[in-house]
């Protein structure tokens, strides 16, 4: 095998970005909130946004599946592709690229429905079921893949409101994979949990990048360092520097990210 070759072979076997920001601005009417944010998002791998409040976090985390469409004076400029299809281009479905993003917000929201109508509410919109087994089935595997089945199995009927803040998280995750998503955004989703809790949805998270690419933003730094394989730190609406999570937190390049590390800035 040529040199040529051995090239070509390692650059076909490489690892692609599953997610791809390019230049990405952002403003809300007259005023900007990101400044051509570059970052590659790894599949089946967890990536922290940390960065003090206000520094872009979470505006960054909506892009990825367009939720500031809905805020009518956000303009987006930049590109995102995900698995190298831009996903602002015009012939994108949104309710589709929903489908395949999904998102976890920083306070737990299921439906005022039962626990079982919670899950079942996607696949049944999106027709992912032909049965009523098949969406049991659905149903089942979704509340295990949130490792909240043992704890419902025999309370499906009840509401979900009615459940600890903890398990409506893990609920809403359940609901978030019932659809079969590529990707999970998590915004937050500790942040209103004890450390119990906590400790649930982080040993979740680790079992879900087997499967799904996470993206979290998190204010807690211990959680970034104990749930994610790459971070990333915004500030000022700057993304100031990304690299493998050990690292960061280790050998930082970056003067700013060692003082928020340190807490002498945020």
């Amino acid at each position: 095998m040529t040199v040529l070759e051995k090239l070509v072979k390692a650059e076909d076997t490489a690892v692609q970005p599953k997610i791809l920001a390019k230049n990405v601005n952002v403003a809300y009417g007259d005023r900007q909130t990101l400044f051509g944010i570059d970052l590659e998002i790894a599949p089946q791998k967890v990536t922290a946004l940390i960065g003090p409040s206000g520094c872009g976090k979470t505006t960054f985390l909506r892009c990825l599946n367009r939720m500031n469409d809905l805020i009518p004076t956000c303009k987006v400029e930049g590109t995102i592709t995900l698995d190298g299809q831009d996903i602002y281009d015009k012939s994108v479905d949104v309710e589709v690229l929903r489908r395949r993003i999904g998102m976890v917000f920083q306070k737990a929201n299921p439906f005022p429905k039962s626990i079982y109508e919670n899950v079942a509410y996607g696949p049944r919109i999106h027709g992912l079921a032909k049965t009523k087994a098949d969406l049991d089935a659905i149903v089942e595997k979704s509340l295990r893949r949130a490792g909240l089945w043992d704890e419902v199995h025999d309370r499906l009927d009840s509401q979900g409101t009615g459940l600890s803040g903890g398990q409506q998280q893990r609920l809403c995750i359940a609901r978030a994979i019932a659809i079969e998503p590529e990707v999970i955004l998590m915004d937050e989703p500790c942040s209103a949990l004890d450390p119990i809790a906590t400790a649930k949805i982080e040993e979740l998270m680790n079992e879900l990048k087997q499967r799904y690419t996470i993206v979290i933003v998190t204010h807690s730094m211990q959680q970034a360092a104990r749930v994610s394989d790459t971070t990333a730190f915004f500030h000022l609406g700057y993304l100031v520097e990304t690299g493998a999570t050990a690292d960061m937190f280790t050998n930082p390049q970056d003067e700013r990210t060692e003082a928020y590390i340190t807490g002498r800035i945020g």
